[in-house]
């Protein structure tokens, strides 16, 4: 009970936002733009503000990681989310049609941002989205076209090359997804090796040691495990266990297959998933036809940014519990309410005099 009450309080915003926007006049596209384009802007401040943050780490430290994934943002932020949020915002410049110098900085310093938080998710996110904007728009905006795709392709082959974290983040995915006990990157020089843990280890093997990691592929594969033994153990199929409470079953299925006890504070990395085990069949049922509906409208009213919007939050949700977290409540349901209360129903496109 106390679980789900702690879990209640942070959900709060699930049912005020909706509530608010049934009381308000509905988004027109005008005044739409107008607030994502301050919160667009907002997060080119907040990279700015990182780098600079990094550049002073760096100084003290000397340690070129303050530029890249979670330190350049910190683990309570979270690389995965600040990305996303991000992506988001890069797409609003990319659609503008009629851009200023100072959108087209934007781009450079939001692509810069996103490749150097280093998501696996985020950059397949968007190169899905690209082949799909691109795919309709043709050869329209041609010169964005090229200075997108250009920067993309560039940040990206320059950090896989010259930034062996980067490197060793993409490599070590695809390397121990199918080996068993491959070591791990960080330990080859050490006397004490860490093992990686392959993604059938973690679908089949009995227990772990203390030595050994789990990339985060294998990592969801085994979260992913352990659900379906909660699920054939217990009797969750309509009721879930209620908001939070499945906390205490992960850690517990932790402690049985002897995971590192950092491991313990972490939620099932798939929302769907999750959902599932909090809210059972009914609730799952729910959420999806939320995203379907969201997706439908989105390609309804041919509003593009919509589109990023749903395709990310469906896509993301496969590997993060992006609703345990106040700050992806707070982005997925603002913007669900927005972009669904829109007063047009057919073609939108983003326009700027």
């Amino acid at each position: 009970m106390n679980y789900s009450i702690k879990g209640l309080q942070k959900n709060v915003p699930f049912l005020l936002i909706p509530l608010l926007f049934l009381y308000i006049q509905k988004f027109d596209k005008k005044t739409l733009y107008k607030s994502i384009r301050l919160y667009a802007f907002s997060m080119v401040f907040f990279a700015l503000f990182s780098f600079a943050k990094a550049f002073i780490k760096y100084f003290q430290t000397s340690n070129k990681d303050v530029f890249l994934y979670n330190e350049l943002v910190s683990v309570e932020l979270n690389a995965i989310y600040i990305a996303a949020f991000a992506s988001f915002c890069l797409f609003y410049f990319i659609l503008l049609k009629n851009k200023k110098t100072i959108d087209l900085i934007a781009i450079y310093i939001l692509v810069l941002f996103i490749v150097l938080l280093n998501s696996k998710t985020v950059f397949f996110i968007d190169f899905i989205l690209l082949i799909w904007f691109y795919a309709k728009k043709g050869v329209a905006h041609s010169s964005v076209k090229w200075v997108t795709i250009t920067l993309g392709i560039t940040f990206l082959f320059l950090s896989y090359i010259y930034v062996p974290q980067v490197h060793d983040r993409v490599v070590s995915e695809y390397e121990t997804a199918f080996v068993d006990n491959t070591i791990y990157a960080d330990s080859k020089n050490n006397d004490n090796k860490i093992y990686n843990v392959s993604l059938q280890q973690a679908w089949s093997k009995p227990s772990f040691e203390t030595n050994e990691f789990f990339p985060g592929t294998a990592y969801r594969v085994f979260q992913a495990r352990i659900f379906k033994e909660i699920l054939k153990e217990q009797n969750i199929w309509l009721t879930g266990f209620g908001i939070n409470a499945s906390d205490k079953e992960i850690i517990a299925k932790h402690q049985q297959y002897k995971l590192f006890e950092d491991y313990n504070y972490h939620n099932f990395h798939n929302q769907y998933i999750q959902i599932f085990a909090e809210l059972g069949i009914f609730g799952l049922l729910i959420f999806i036809t939320m995203l379907f509906l969201n997706l439908k409208n989105a390609l309804l009213n041919n509003n593009f940014l919509h589109i990023v919007f749903a395709i990310t939050m469906i896509i993301l949700f496969l590997t993060e519990s992006v609703l345990c977290r106040q700050k992806g409540i707070l982005f997925f349901i603002t913007l669900y309410c927005i972009f669904n209360s829109m007063e047009q129903n057919r073609k939108i496109k983003i326009s700027r005099k």
